[in-house]
């Protein structure tokens, strides 16, 4: 019996051992020169944009089903930054998930173990990366805090996620870092996103043209 593809972002669930552990979507890998991007209504990769310079992603990069950037999550950065005016950015959360291991193409599935995050300003909007280790991983399945990784490993993903949206033109970096945070913290983001992303399952659902059970 045909059976249709489930959506990654509304028809995979986080699994029941999140936060800890979570599900995690990945579009793309070190190794891609186009940057792929799920198509929210499709639920299908699709073609973002080449990436025309030299900032290769520096891990498996994806999105968490069924969480989603908003008020909740932009509560964080506003406290963080003494502000109220910073909003989420109306996406899945995004994760970059570390491994050994060569994987060669996206649009898979794979378990994660969160280490911790980066928050991240992009323009007025909150724009979260959490960082975590494949599942099992022969090495990195050992860090359990983002503290434990080694600096040059932090520094790469910082050094990627605030100049990765930048052109050779632009005067002004486009993504701050706030902070880096630890795992705990990164527990927290990920609920506040589960709780945006019920908040807001209608008018996801509505916009998308969306069937979901």
């Amino acid at each position: 019996m045909f059976k249709h593809r489930a959506h990654p972002w509304h028809g995979i669930t986080l699994g029941d051992k999140t936060p800890q552990v979570v599900t995690t979507f990945i579009e793309i890998v070190p190794t891609d020169t186009v940057k792929y991007e799920i198509d929210k209504p499709s639920g299908y990769l699709s073609i973002d944009r080449p990436q025309k310079y030299s900032n290769i992603v520096p891990a498996l990069y994806g999105f968490l089903p069924r969480t989603y950037c908003g008020a909740k999550v932009a509560e964080l950065t506003n406290q963080a930054l003494n502000r109220k005016d910073v909003e989420g950015d109306g996406d899945p959360l995004d994760i970059c998930v570390l491994t050994e291991k060569d994987v060669t193409h996206g649009d898979i599935i794979v378990k994660a173990k969160p280490i911790g995050g980066l928050r991240l300003l992009d323009r007025n909007q909150a724009d979260d990366k959490i960082i975590a280790v494949l599942q099992n991983s022969l090495i990195y399945s050992e860090y359990e805090d983002i503290s434990q990784l080694p600096e040059t490993v932090v520094e790469r993903l910082v050094h990627y996620f605030t100049t990765y949206k930048d052109l050779p033109s632009d005067k002004t970096q486009r993504m701050q870092l706030v902070n880096v945070y630890g795992v705990e913290a990164a527990y927290d983001v990920i609920q506040r996103s589960v709780e945006d992303y019920k908040n807001g399952l209608h008018d996801f659902l509505k916009k998308d043209r969306l069937t979901y059970e």
